[in-house]
């Protein structure tokens, strides 16, 4: 009996993009937990303190050392503008700088924390 070479490498073949959608499909459920390391990861805009709250929004514009950078510098900023209006600029935007999408009450606590750099 002749048989057909080719069976094996198709079943093989078969077998491996049968592994690789498994495999992806399991990637999908632990994607955040792969990207991070496998650490546990709080989800986006759950940073608690203003220190949290500044390097997920703000310090890509406004630097590391609130030393500016696309943004204006934000070292001195509290002798310049009060809590209140610093909050105002963070919910509403201004000029070039998009609003923020945080909750009022950290948006208040990232205001009062930027507010007391004189």
């Amino acid at each position: 009996m002749n048989r057909n070479p080719l069976i094996p490498f198709a079943l093989i073949a078969i077998l491996g993009i049968g592994a690789m959608f498994l495999f992806s499909f399991v990637g999908l459920d632990n994607a955040d937990e792969m990207a991070h390391g496998g650490e546990e990861t709080e989800e986006a805009g759950e940073a608690t303190t203003p220190e949290e709250l500044y390097a997920a929004n703000c310090l890509s514009c406004h630097g590391d050392q609130l030393q500016g950078g696309f943004g204006p510098a934000l070292a001195n900023i509290g002798s310049k503008y009060d809590a209140e209006t610093i909050q105002g600029i963070i919910t509403n935007g201004q000029g070039s700088m998009p609003a923020i999408a945080i909750d009022a009450e950290k948006a208040q606590a990232l205001a009062t924390w930027l507010s007391e750099k004189k």
